[in-house]
């Protein structure tokens, strides 16, 4: 399986100069002038209007800003972005711009307030991937951030991912721009129609059982579908006929109510899957995910010969996810439009695919239904 190393999991570059305190310390307090050449922060003309002004001429002739301490400082304090502890308000200048699509900002208290806002309505999951210096005045981040509305009854997951560039004030030292870049939209331009859109659609609802389930980080959302780090997961497979199929299923859950070397009964989860190892999309198994606190040196053996106990590695899968009856050519379709999409953007997808299908459908509308065609992935990387 691919692998890729993200959050804590990620190997930071050696700096040469470790922060010991979270409060950054500067000296100089001139605010970051800039020059009267035309240049304004209109995105009309440059979306990168916060970092690709000319630095260096607005620069002193001996700036002394170490910008290793400060992506060594960012790895230590964004991580607080949305818990009680916050991040570090010294550590920007009085007068910061803050831009993404839909939100903007000329001062650090309009920085924190929106900070405080997401905070407040979508109970934020902030994951910080990877800190990179990008230019001589400029500090590249990416991350992805999970969100639940909770204003609304069925609390939806609003996912984003992206990169940050921040620009540094050659003369305080201090970030002085923030321009935040989606990867799910092309204009990142404020006010970004898109943008809204992008929001808006996520808003839907998808009802996802409150059971257990196999572990996984979002690591980039596309227009078109998530990549996602699975952690291991054990499964009990039988053979099934197709991907929209059922048979074979009372076969495996037969396992975890009962009928198996133990007569013990094993706690439900979601989803079940259905996987098709060939690139015709024709030999297939049906799974159940087991409790993630299940070991499978412990678990009792099936009853059953044309069933057995197998664990998954995990790794990288790209996953597009719908609502409706999950027929056969509705798969089928949704697995050509990831396939296509996935090499179109220069990924490398395994053969085959697994359906997820997280409802029972006597019991659930279809418009509200959680389905997902999954893909792994080989040799990503997340840039």
């Amino acid at each position: 399986m691919a692998t890729t190393q993200l959050c804590h999991q990620i190997l930071r570059p050696n700096a040469a100069l470790s922060v010991s305190s979270r409060r950054l310390s500067t000296t100089a307090t001139t605010a970051l002038s800039f020059p009267s050449s035309g240049r304004n922060f209109s995105l009309a003309h440059n979306s990168k209007w916060a970092v690709r002004l000319s630095l260096v001429e607005q620069s002193p002739s001996k700036s002394t800003v170490d910008v290793e301490r400060l992506v060594d400082f960012l790895y230590e304090d964004l991580p607080h972005l949305f818990d009680d502890q916050g991040i570090d308000r010294t550590a920007y200048d009085e007068s910061v711009k803050f831009r993404d699509p839909i939100t903007k900002h000329d001062s650090v208290s309009g920085y924190l307030f929106n900070i405080a806002l997401l905070k407040n309505l979508f109970r934020p999951e902030f994951l910080l991937h990877w800190v990179k210096q990008t230019g001589p005045y400029e500090i590249t981040t990416r991350w992805t951030m999970v969100m639940k509305f909770v204003l609304l009854p069925w609390k939806p997951e609003l996912v984003f991912t992206g990169t940050s560039v921040m620009g540094i004030n050659p003369e305080t030292g201090k970030f002085s721009s923030h321009l935040d870049l989606w990867d799910s939209i092309k204009n990142n331009d404020y006010f970004s129609l898109e943008g809204l859109w992008d929001v808006f659609k996520q808003l839907r609802i998808y009802k996802t059982p409150d059971l257990g389930t196999p572990k996984y980080q979002i690591l980039k959302r596309t227009a078109n579908y998530e990549v996602r780090k699975y952690a291991p997961f054990i499964v009990v497979e039988g053979t099934a006929d197709k991907l929209s199929g059922s048979a074979g299923f009372n076969d495996v859950t037969g396992y975890i109510f009962g009928k198996n070397s133990a007569v013990e009964k094993i706690p439900m989860t979601t989803p079940v899957f259905t996987e098709a190892s060939d690139s015709e999309l024709s030999s297939v198994s049906i799974q159940v995910v087991l409790p993630l606190d299940k070991d499978i040196s412990s678990l009792p053996d099936p009853s059953k010969d044309t069933i057995s106990l197998r664990k998954v590695e995990g790794g990288i899968a790209a996953v597009l996810k719908f609502s409706g009856k999950p027929t056969e050519a509705v798969v089928l379709e949704k697995e050509k439009f990831l396939r296509t999409s996935l090499v179109k953007d220069g990924l490398k997808p395994r053969i085959g695919c697994l359906l997820a299908r997280y409802n029972d459908p006597g019991r659930t509308w279809s418009f509200v239904m959680r389905n997902e065609v999954l893909i792994w992935l080989e040799e990503f990387t997340l840039d």
